[in-house]
């Protein structure tokens, strides 16, 4: 398969982002750069989503759980025909429907507000496993996809929710971990050792997959992998460059924020 199509989004989905962080004057770009392809892949090539039905249902359903990285799901949903680019260009401005963290009620596509880290991932479990009692009831339910920091996975309630999807065997869920290791502390290792995620993971029960985060090809072959997995949920750790596309600030932690 041709990927050319999708890393052109991709690059579109950056420039979108560093435009409106310039404008805004603050926010998160470092992130967000390193998120942008695993935004655009879900959003262009694996997710059934109708941007003119946002709430249709039987959707696949996208939190981003570190939600600081707001500007990447805003340039997804506009690159994909949510709204105008030009309008998330008013980001963090006073009275305007962008703000830093994503609001379900103010933008079509956002389906959880998101930022007090940990919470979103927690919410996506809920979500997977009201998904289950659709299923058993007849209804259409689609797949839900997470997006976390690896700073993020500092957090107790993350792992209480791990412990859950894999108790429940929430295969209709798929985490993805930005696996950039730099958070606004610093180095990842640094600040708390997390390695090795796999080994974390596996040994609360998920199926793992470990690919490199800022290649179209092997995220897509990733997420259809995910997708044939029964019986277990599905964590992609995804080894992305803080500020990927930019030289001025990969692999940079003063361009966190």
């Amino acid at each position: 398969m041709d990927f050319k199509h999708y890393e052109e989004i991709a690059s579109r989905v950056r420039a979108d982002i560093v435009k409106a962080v310039h404008k805004a004057g603050s926010g998160h770009p470092g992130g967000s750069l390193s998120a942008a392809d695993i935004v655009t892949a879900l959003y262009f090539k694996e997710m059934r989503i109708d941007p003119q039905h946002p709430r249709m249902e039987g959707r696949d359903k996208f939190i981003l759980s570190k939600g600081h990285a707001g500007p990447v799901q805003y340039a997804a949903l506009a690159e994909r025909g949510y709204f105008p680019v030009e309008a998330m260009m008013s980001l963090r401005k006073l009275g305007s429907r962008f703000q830093g963290h994503p609001n379900r009620d103010k933008v079509a596509g956002i389906e959880m507000s998101t930022g007090s880290l940990g919470q979103g991932f927690s919410v996506a479990v809920g979500m997977a496993m009201a998904g289950k009692l659709d299923e058993a009831a007849g209804k259409a339910s689609g797949r839900v996809y997470a997006l976390l920091g690896d700073g993020e996975l500092q957090e107790g309630l993350v792992w209480e929710a791990a412990m859950a999807a894999a108790h429940y065997k929430l295969d209709n869920l798929c985490a993805i971990v930005d696996r950039n290791r730099l958070q606004i502390s610093g180095n990842t290792e640094d600040v708390m050792k997390q390695d090795s995620q796999e080994e974390r993971w596996a040994a609360f029960g998920w199926n793992v997959l470990s690919v490199p985060g800022n290649d179209m090809d092997a995220l897509v072959h990733a997420f259809e992998l995910a997708k044939h997995c029964k019986g277990k949920p599905t964590v992609i750790i995804a080894n992305t460059t803080k500020g990927c596309g930019s030289s001025v600030m990969e692999n940079k932690a003063e361009w966190h924020h």
